[in-house]
């Protein structure tokens, strides 16, 4: 499996699209659609053709890693929401999470609802991680359409 335009649709919708480098909440260096790492310092810019390049790239990383740690199939839908997940916290973040036992369970409801609960930054709740999170929660619940 791989992601679709819905987990691009989260991405772009949470992400925005910045053509210059700016420390996210958590005081990381990013770029174009969220694009992050070692490459992406202070005044740094971009193009929209390689923000969106980025994006490709990052996604397939994402999908790389999804292939490695969940054991069971999922829908659609329910990739689309881990791989958004991934993208915006990183694989670390869900190879030794709750959210990954559940998933790899099959325990699907229990699984949604660990998505609210990373909304923080720093200890503190993050409005717009909240709301990223919940719409995760609810593509993730989401049934595909026959």
């Amino acid at each position: 499996m791989t992601y679709s335009e819905g987990a691009v649709r989260l991405v772009k919708m949470f992400e925005g699209c910045r053509l210059r480098a700016y420390q996210d909440q958590g005081s990381v260096w990013t770029i174009g659609w969220g694009h992050t790492g070692p490459d992406v310092v202070r005044g740094m810019t971009c193009t929209i053709a390689q923000a969106n390049n980025w994006l490709e790239e990052d996604l397939a990383k994402v999908d790389a890693g999804l292939r490695r740690l969940v054991t069971i199939p999922l829908n659609q839908n329910q990739y689309d929401a881990v791989a958004d997940f991934v993208f915006n916290l990183g694989l670390g973040a869900l190879e030794h999470s709750t959210l990954l036992r559940d998933l790899n369970d099959g325990d699907f409801v229990t699984a949604a609802l660990q998505f609210p609960l990373w909304d923080h930054v720093g200890g503190v709740v993050v409005p717009g991680l909240l709301n990223r999170r919940k719409a995760e929660m609810r593509l993730f619940n989401t049934a595909e359409a026959a």
